[in-house]
């Protein structure tokens, strides 16, 4: 009777671990990289992606959507940690070989927080966060909270096929043959298959470099688009062959566990470098103006995230950690000050949402130079003093950012001129003041916190 009780408790106790672990999802991450807003087809892009709609399909996207900045490193930093990129260290994308910045160890980073909570994590593809040199030493990916990594300091050299830029887990792999966004599918294909804890939930975190410059894509797909010469051709088979990339990595998901076990989060990490891809949105990358950053914003979680569901409710890649925070009922990281709010009101539809801070960019080489969201109205504004407009971020312009002001204040109503073509700012001064109140606010707080690379 006693061993039967006791085979009886540790059955009980398997099992309830068991439904411990199956109670947590797994999330998986997929960033694109230079995507713009209306490229893809569930956002009545001309590219045919029908895994990518599928996924908003059966779960929720959003109308305005926002990447954390106008360039790659910042918004990837803001992803990870729910904070403004300037306080987690990058002030514009990182150039490893002559810059010391780098996404900051103090930094928590989404991984960090799931891996906390028991969670088996990995990085796979672009990172362009910081990596170490011989001139600077910077953290590695395992650092800030993966178990496991495959990336590139940057972009896929000397482009998307046949890259040879590759590192795993702090070793250089190689000339690969293929095309990026396979590769990275393969990879991440062979972790859920082979290196992942499956006593654990997963955490797995793809950013894809498709359709970054320098771009390639297979003749059979560039072919459906155009040309194989025309660059807006190439351009649109990159992103088809990585939402085939995308299809094969969700079967693998499908086999390893149900749809009801997994969020999947899509975005892109700003708008395109393509004028015809950003929804008639004014400027592009590098900019400040709408086109350069807003992009799409997908979240599915059958069973738990509304399906089928547009909402008009901005929103930005800032919100991502809180927001996981939320629908895992998660702590958030404690003693930081988070930029990005939690989504998971309106994405489950229990409870009312409310921001807590306006959306807010800064990069040192757009015109303007910072931007705020704050409901339906946009404000942006120009620095008062001198300021490069180089694309490569010098260190040394640190202590005129962090003390410079802004000027030429623009307000637009962004449900009546998405476009953002008619300044009404001077027909609304006590908004823009009151707005503007806010945007110095916010702007201080961030100084306040950001590294002072140029100091020795």
């Amino acid at each position: 009777m006693v061993l039967r009780f006791l085979f009886l408790s540790i059955a009980i106790t398997s099992l309830s671990f068991g439904l411990k672990a199956a109670d947590q999802p797994n999330v998986v991450m997929l960033l694109s990289d230079d995507l713009g807003y209306q490229d893809i087809g569930c956002y009545d892009g001309p590219v045919k992606t029908p895994s990518l709609d599928s996924l908003a399909a059966s779960g929720t996207r959003f109308q305005a959507f926002y990447s954390g900045c106008a360039v790659c490193s910042p918004s990837r930093a803001s992803l990870l940690t729910g904070r403004h990129h300037i306080r987690t260290g990058v002030y514009s994308w990182i150039h490893d070989e002559s810059q010391k910045s780098h996404l900051l160890l103090r930094e928590v980073t989404l991984a960090e927080v799931l891996k906390k909570a028991g969670y088996s994590t990995a990085h796979i593809g672009k990172w362009h966060l910081g990596l170490p040199t011989e001139q600077y030493d910077k953290p590695t990916p395992d650092q800030h909270g993966f178990d496991y990594w495959f990336a590139t300091w940057n972009n896929a050299e000397p482009s998307h096929h046949n890259p040879e830029n590759f590192i795993r887990n702090g070793e250089p792999v190689g000339k690969l043959e293929g095309y990026s966004c396979q590769l990275v599918a393969d990879e991440a294909i062979t972790w859920l298959e082979n290196e992942r804890d499956e006593e654990k939930p997963f955490f797995l975190n793809i950013w894809f470099h498709e359709p970054h410059m320098k771009i390639a894509a297979p003749d059979e797909i560039v072919s459906e688009y155009g040309d194989l010469k025309d660059k807006a051709a190439v351009y649109s088979g990159t992103i088809d062959n990585t939402d085939k990339a995308v299809k094969r990595l969700l079967a693998k998901l499908k086999e390893i566990a149900p749809a009801e076990d997994t969020l999947i989060i899509y975005a892109s990490d700003n708008g395109s470098y393509r004028d015809d891809r950003t929804g008639g949105l004014r400027g592009k990358k590098g900019m400040n103006w709408d086109g350069g950053i807003r992009v799409p914003g997908i979240f599915n979680w059958p069973g738990k995230i509304k399906s089928d569901v547009v909402l008009q409710e901005p929103a930005g890649i800032v919100d991502i950690l809180p927001t996981v925070c939320g629908l895992l009922d998660l702590e958030k990281p404690e003693g930081v000050h988070l930029d990005g709010s939690d989504l998971s009101p309106l994405l489950t539809g229990a409870g009312e949402f409310t921001r807590h801070q306006p959306l807010f960019w800064h990069l040192q080489k757009s015109r303007p130079m910072v931007a705020m969201r704050d409901g339906k109205f946009s404000l942006v504004a120009d620095p008062d003093y001198e300021m490069s407009t180089d694309n490569m971020f010098q260190e040394k312009w640190i202590p005129a950012i962090k003390s410079g002001g802004y000027t030429n204040y623009q307000l637009f109503d962004l449900e009546t001129d998405p476009a953002q073509e008619r300044n009404i700012a001077s027909e609304n001064s006590e908004l823009v003041e009151s707005l503007k109140k806010k945007l110095l606010g916010i702007n201080d707080s961030i100084m306040s916190e950001g590294p002072d690379w140029h100091l020795d």
